[in-house]
C-alpha cells in the first residue's frame, strides 16, 4: 500500500481521522503495533501542553500523553517545555510582572526571560497559554490566550477522564526538565514527582518516567513504573559531563542503561540507517525516537511535498518507514497521523 497523500493530512486536520480503537500499553510490547505518543499533547494542531492540547490527542489515538515538568516558586510542578515561559506564554503581555524578567545560566546557557520558578502557582494561573512556534504553525495561534498553565496533577486528572470516556487507559509520560539546576536551586523534581506517583496510584500501564540525566531516572527507581532515557544528538546529559550520547548508544551504553530503565528515546535521525533498533532490543531495551513532525522542515528530503518549508510533507511514509524498522514507540506532534499510519 502506498502510503502518505497531502489530502489525508488535511482531511486529519479536519478531524475526519475519527478516534483509535487500539488497547494500549504503557509499559509493555503492543500487538497493535508501535506506540503513539502525544509530544505534549497534539502539539501539531494545538499549543503545547495545554488541555485541548492532551484532549486532542487522545480522541485522536494518542496512547501517552507527554508533560514536561517544571516546578514553581512554592514547589508546584507544572507543565512547560522550559521553564523560561516567554515563549509559551502572554507573561510579556503582564505589566505587573515585568520586573520578574531577568538572565539565568540553565545547564550551562544562558537564558533571558520569564522563569516559573520565579512565580507561585497562583500567579502562573493569571498565564495563559500560546503557540511556541507560530512562524511554523500559524494555524495553532487562534487558540492562543484560551488556556491557563496545568500542574503535573490536572493532567493526570485529565488522563483518567479520557481513559474513561474512551475505554482504553491513557499513560502519563512526564518528563523532568533539567534537574540538575532545580536540584541547585532548592527545587528539586523527583521528590514531587515520585509523591504523586505514589498518591495517584500511577502504575506501570499509567506512567513511564522520562529524563536526559540519568541520575535523575535512578533517583525514580522502586516506584514501580518504567524508566525511559532520553538521549541527545550531541553532547551528553548534563549530570554527567563526561559522557557522551554517542558512546551510550553503544551495545556497552545500552547495556548500562538496561541496568536501570527499560526505554530508550532517541532523537529519530539517531535511528536512520543504523543498527540502534537492533542493538536496543539486544540489550532488553525498547526504543521510541522523536519527534515525528508533519512539516517539510522536519522531514527527510524524500518525503517533502511542495516548496515551503511548513508546508506538510508525506509524514505517513516516515512512520511507515519506522515501523518497518521495528521501533516500538514514536514521540510525534501529529498523534492522529501516526495512529492513521500504524493501521496502514
Amino acid at each position: 500500500m502506498q502510503l502518505g497523500r497531502r489530502s489525508l493530512l488535511l482531511a486529519a486536520a479536519a478531524g475526519t481521522a475519527g478516534a483509535a480503537t487500539a488497547t494500549p500499553a504503557a509499559a509493555g510490547p503492543r500487538t497493535g503495533g508501535p506506540v503513539v505518543i502525544g509530544h505534549r499533547g497534539a502539539a501539531g494542531w494545538r499549543p503545547e501542553h495545554t488541555a485541548a492540547s492532551y484532549t486532542y490527542a487522545v480522541q485522536t489515538g494518542a496512547d501517552w500523553i507527554e508533560p514536561d515538568l517544571v516546578p514553581t516558586k512554592d514547589h508546584v510542578l507544572v507543565v512547560r517545555h522550559e521553564n523560561e515561559i516567554s515563549q509559551t506564554t502572554d507573561v510579556a503581555r503582564h505589566p505587573e510582572f515585568a520586573d520578574r524578567r531577568t538572565t539565568k545560566t540553565v545547564d550551562g546557557r544562558t537564558v533571558t526571560g520569564w522563569f516559573t520558578e520565579d512565580f507561585t502557582l497562583a500567579e502562573l494561573k493569571t498565564l495563559r497559554a500560546v503557540e511556541r512556534l507560530p512562524a511554523v504553525r500559524n494555524r495553532n495561534t487562534v487558540f492562543d490566550g484560551r488556556e491557563e498553565v496545568m500542574t503535573f496533577q490536572e493532567v493526570v486528572d485529565l488522563a483518567r477522564r479520557l481513559s474513561r470516556t474512551y475505554g482504553r487507559t491513557v499513560a502519563v509520560f512526564p518528563e523532568t526538565k533539567h534537574p540538575t539546576y532545580f536540584r541547585s536551586i532548592g527545587l528539586p523534581l523527583e521528590p514531587k514527582l515520585a509523591a504523586a506517583i505514589r498518591r495517584n496510584r500511577l502504575g506501570r500501564r499509567e506512567c513511564v518516567v522520562q529524563s536526559f540525566e540519568p541520575t535523575s531516572l535512578k533517583r525514580m527507581a522502586g516506584l514501580g513504573v518504567p524508566l525511559w532515557q532520553a538521549l541527545g544528538t550531541t553532547g551528553g546529559p548534563y549530570d554527567l559531563p563526561s559522557t557522551a550520547y554517542r558512546d551510550m548508544m553503544t551495545p556497552a551504553g545500552l547495556a548500562e542503561i538496561a541496568e536501570y530503565a527499560e526505554w530508550i528515546g532517541p532523537d529519530k535521525s539517531s535511528v536512520a540507517g543504523g543498527s540502534l533498533v537492533a542493538d536496543a532490543h539486544a540489550a532488553g531495551l525498547r526504543i521510541g525516537p522523536y519527534t515525528f513532525r508533519a512539516e517539510n522542515q522536519f522531514l527527510p528530503a524524500e518525503f517533502r511535498h511542495g516548496s515551503g518549508a511548513n508546508d506538510f510533507g508525506d509524514a505517513f511514509a516516515e512512520y511507515a518507514l519506522y515501523y518497518r524498522w521495528g521501533v516500538d514507540a514514536v514521540v510525534t506532534d501529529f498523534p492522529d497521523l501516526a495512529v492513521m499510519a500504524r493501521r496502514g
